[in-house]
């Protein structure tokens, strides 16, 4: 598989702020190495041979972090230093980016997983989709909701009981996205957003004419890094995992 491949590097990291208030999230070191390592390793891994990442909180560092490592492929950067555009406006304001028809891998710079990329962009293609999102039986408080043929029909959110709707159902299968996808650049066709947008919202309304599917990955190891309070547990948990990407 030779193909692109996208990370949102250019959240305010938050959740992490203890770690974040000198330094972007993407550069937070887990066991020695930073979240954006270990995201292009796997990437490179999969047989990612080009890779974007958009900026924003501490850009210039995360510029200086790429130009200063050699990873074997090119590392380009997207900049949203003027203004933080959210998922769907960075996959937009990066568009230029994915030029041909190949489909192209978009994840979150916080998470650290054993999911196949592979696996998963086959299953992409076999099924023709516009968007394959990895999803999971996990416990959370937001859900996307599919039908038995497993295409998105709804998001909710179980704190607030707000709901969007896109295909009524009598019933849905319920899973927590994992904040990795595999998209087709057809979809830049059907973007009629402009600015800062959420990608889910992208997705919820393209979900009603187009193909928005899951990729079930339950059973993986998954780690979203920035959900947690107590950073020595990702290390540990981390620590304990055989990751071939960094061999």
């Amino acid at each position: 598989m030779r193909m692109k491949a996208m990370i949102f590097a250019a959240g305010m990291g938050t959740r992490l702020q203890a770690l974040t208030a000198n330094t972007p999230k993407a550069l937070v070191k887990c066991n020695g190495r930073t979240l954006l390592e270990y995201a292009i390793r796997k990437l490179k891994y999969s047989g990612c041979s080009e890779i974007i990442v958009n900026v924003h909180h501490f850009s210039d560092q995360i510029v200086d972090f790429v130009q200063s490592h050699d990873f074997g492929i090119p590392i380009h950067i997207s900049d949203e230093t003027d203004q933080l555009l959210d998922t769907g406006g960075g996959l937009l304001h990066a568009k230029r980016f994915f030029t041909g028809n190949e489909p192209f891998i978009v994840c979150n710079v916080d998470i650290i997983c054993s999911i196949d990329y592979k696996k998963m962009v086959d299953f992409h293609t076999a099924h023709n989709a516009l968007a394959t999102l990895a999803v999971s039986d996990r416990k959370t408080s937001r859900y996307l909701l599919f039908d038995t043929e497993y295409q998105l029909c709804a998001w909710e959110n179980r704190k607030t009981q707000e709901q969007k709707i896109v295909h009524p159902r009598q019933s849905y299968i319920p899973l927590a996205f994992s904040g990795i996808q595999i998209i087709s650049p057809r979809i830049f066709d059907f973007i009629t957003e402009s600015g800062k947008f959420a990608i889910m919202d992208l997705y919820l309304r393209l979900a009603a004419d187009h193909s928005i599917i899951a990729y079930d990955h339950t059973g993986d190891f998954w780690l979203d890094v920035g959900k947690f309070e107590e950073f020595e547990s990702v290390e540990n948990q981390v620590r304990t995992r055989k990751f071939d990407f960094l061999e």
